[in-house]
């Protein structure tokens, strides 16, 4: 276990939610994913997250993912935290990564609800705790409820939050209110982490108690996410304004080519192909963008890329 994982400061800052680079056959591509790690680093950011629903680790193979895990956690070192995650349907399977995770030198899992049975809290809650009793890495719950069909409820965190290695929380679900009663119910556990997963609300959410974000544009442009962040810290208004602005013409734009629901990982991962970082290949059932849908985003890009360079990040 890594001195990060066993440090008693709530991780604060920018995680992105790395992609995971692949070839046209399916396989990493261990290249650039050296290629981007470097990159998200030397943007600054505050930790990286691998193999969530922006990693696409619902389509790759376990293989995959354990190749992902070694690599990542070997190259990262002690630069930055590295979370993991390893939602799946299978107790067993969340268990067995977890553990390779914590061997390979991991901060931390991160676990979603398992996304196929009907399942209540009260059943989720014994789900949790399971779990948190057989592995040794410190665990985040991720409420993602467009994904899983179901909100870990306030009231279940808080009892969840009583087992020691059950850390904190990345909020996806992009409801305003329940995260202010996260925000509310944990105001006086200052070490319980909560982290917002829609980057469009990041900056708000800093200033109402979170501690960061979790933003899949800081793949793409990790200064601009770690300004906002920054600025949200300071209270520097007019910084967060200029960096708001440049966050929401990304979501309006990158993340908005063809009529997808699968829109947004498209236009990421493609952008991220015109800067070299990654090829425009994706794990099935998705599929890459086709040559017009290519070239809009192109333009798109083109123009959001000139007007960072404007701005002194």
């Amino acid at each position: 276990m890594t001195l990060l994982t066993t440090s008693k400061e709530p991780l604060r800052g920018i995680v992105p939610p790395m992609i995971t680079p692949l070839h046209a056959d399916g396989s990493l591509d261990s290249a650039s994913v050296e290629k981007l790690i470097e990159h998200l680093i030397a943007g600054g950011v505050h930790g990286i997250f691998i193999l969530g629903t922006t990693g696409e680790f619902s389509g790759l193979s376990y293989q995959t993912r354990r190749d992902l895990i070694t690599q990542t956690c070997s190259q990262v070192g002690d630069r930055v935290p590295v979370l993991v995650g390893v939602t799946d349907v299978s107790i067993e399977e969340s268990i067995a990564l977890a553990e390779f995770s914590a061997n390979a030198g991991a901060y931390a899992v991160v676990v979603a609800p398992p996304f196929y049975n009907n399942i209540d809290q009260k059943e989720l809650t014994h789900f949790y705790l399971q779990l948190a009793d057989a592995i040794s890495l410190p665990m985040f719950l991720y409420n993602m409820p467009s994904h899983t069909k179901l909100v870990i409820e306030v009231d279940t965190v808080i009892e969840l939050s009583a087992h020691e290695r059950i850390i904190g929380l990345k909020d996806s679900s992009a409801h305003a209110v329940y995260f202010q009663s996260l925000c509310h119910a944990f105001r006086n556990q200052p070490n319980f982490v909560l982290m917002v997963g829609p980057e469009e609300m990041m900056a708000e959410t800093v200033l109402m108690g979170g501690f960061g974000g979790v933003c899949g544009g800081a793949n793409l442009f990790p200064e601009l996410y770690v300004a906002l962040y920054v600025a949200a810290e300071n209270k520097d208004f007019e910084t967060m304004k200029v960096c708001q602005g440049a966050v929401m013409e990304i979501s309006r734009n990158i993340y908005q080519v063809g009529q997808y629901k699968s829109s947004y990982m498209k236009g990421l991962k493609t952008s991220m192909s015109f800067l070299g970082l990654c090829e425009a290949q994706f794990a099935s059932p998705l599929y890459p963008f086709s040559d017009s849908e290519v070239e809009e985003l192109r333009s798109r890009f083109e123009v959001i890329a000139a007007d960072l360079t404007q701005l002194s990040l």
